[in-house]
């Protein structure tokens, strides 16, 4: 009966929706699908409490299907079975009409539990809607990835958090009681961290707390009543990213020790433990790369490690990568050769293959001189040939510049005895 805020004025239209425009606005992805009541297997991937859950209930209700649904964090491969089951009853085969089963943090299924749901994807039976807020490519087993689309979903912006608000005063029966002044909202955006389900409860907090039916919300009132609601590390929300934020900056300044730190706040949060090894294996190739190839290595290994074996001993593994990330010599040549090299992408568009190194695989292509004056490197002495591969248009721009440290020095010694100035090492 008590039903919090969020689920009281959780919308029940697509008219209703807020936000994620480029789904579900007027020229969205999915507006048309929806509205036809055509959409096949989805995953949507985004933030907590931007609007999965609803949107999936949304489909089904303008699609007029039979809707299911299971949470991957208390159902196993039999209560899998048991939804398929009743949907095969429920829905004809093959039929825009079949059920939906929607699942909650599919992320979160094992291997097992994901290969249940593949014959009745395949078959029909189902239409699956997945919902998770972790990136489908490493968390969804690839037969079933294959057989969905995935649709991501954005933060809520400051004026969808702003109209969310205004229309939980509008539209809720309780809130609608009382005399609701929002003098000021930064408070409130900021702790909600985009997510419109924890701003909604927030707000609900404040207001409850409050025995006048006359109520001025201010930043102060907000901040006064959830300071001690505050958990210590909430891991979907606002302190997420900045706990996260400071121990990647602090492994990339160098500074193993600020990075345990924050990495021991973390496992006391209970954060997950390939959440942070993903991290990991980007900064050793963003933030070390060639100046310590072997960075990548560990923290790759590390990823795969922490990923069998699980808390509590994951946290020493993890230690172990991040001292060594921290204390490694550091290069973001890499990372900057690749961001240069999309810049000029889009700014000259599809330039031409040289001819020299096309591929010539049927005699047509040989003809038009796919291939031709093509030298093998390994034909030369020192295994080098004096030919630039790059497209005319941008000959000798430089996107790799090695950095200042003992192994890409060696790279750039390397390179200038090759191109002989070149390229400018």
């Amino acid at each position: 009966m008590n039903q919090p805020l969020a689920e009281r004025v959780r919308p029940k239209s697509l008219d209703e929706y807020l936000s994620q425009q480029h789904l579900v606005g007027e020229n969205g992805a999915l507006t048309l699908q929806i509205k036809n009541g055509t959409v096949s297997s989805l995953i949507f991937w985004g933030p907590p409490g931007t609007g999965k859950t609803t949107l999936a209930q949304i489909i089904a209700h303008e699609s007029e299907r039979p809707f299911y649904t299971l949470s991957a964090i208390s159902s196993g491969v039999k209560d899998v079975r048991v939804v398929i089951e009743k949907a095969k009853q429920s829905g004809g085969l093959f039929t825009a009409k079949n059920p939906i089963l929607f699942i909650d943090e599919i992320h979160r299924f094992s291997k097992s539990q994901q290969d249940s749901l593949l014959g009745a994807v395949e078959k029909g039976w189902i239409t699956l809607i997945g919902a998770t807020t972790e990136n489908p490519s490493f968390e969804v087993i690839p037969a079933l990835l294959s057989r969905c689309q995935v649709y991501v979903l954005n933060p809520f912006s400051k004026s969808d958090l702003e109209m969310l608000l205004n229309r939980a005063m509008a539209a809720d029966g309780v809130l609608k009681s009382k005399q609701i002044i929002l003098k000021e909202t930064e408070a409130l955006l900021r702790l909600s961290g985009g997510d419109g389900r924890k701003l909604l409860n927030i707000f609900e907090l404040v207001i409850n707390s409050e025995n006048s039916e006359k109520i001025t919300v201010t930043n102060d009132l907000v901040l006064q009543k959830v300071q001690k609601n505050t958990v210590l590390y909430d891991k979907t929300g606002e302190q997420h990213y900045d706990i996260i934020s400071a121990f990647i900056k602090s492994i990339r300044g160098s500074d193993p020790n600020a990075a345990v730190y924050w990495l021991a706040r973390m496992v006391e949060g209970g954060e997950d433990v390939k959440f942070i090894a993903r991290r990991m294996v980007i900064l050793a190739s963003e933030d070390i790369g060639n100046a310590n190839p072997n960075a990548l290595v560990l923290a790759n290994s590390t990823f795969q490690a922490v990923n069998t074996i699980g808390y509590p001993e994951a946290r020493i593994i993890l230690s172990q990568c991040a001292t060594y990330l921290a204390s490694s010599p550091k290069s973001n040549a890499s990372y900057m050769a690749i961001k240069q090299a999309q810049q000029v992408v889009k700014q000259t568009g599809d330039l031409s293959v040289p001819l020299e190194i096309r591929n010539a695989p049927t005699q047509l292509m040989k003809e038009l001189n796919y291939g031709k004056g093509y030298q093998y490197a390994h034909d030369f002495e020192e295994n080098f040939v004096d030919f630039e591969f790059l497209p005319e248009e941008i000959s000798g721009t430089t996107f790799y510049k090695p950095g200042n440290n003992t192994r890409e020095q060696k790279f750039r010694e390397f390179l200038e005895k090759k191109w002989k100035g070149k390229y400018g090492y």
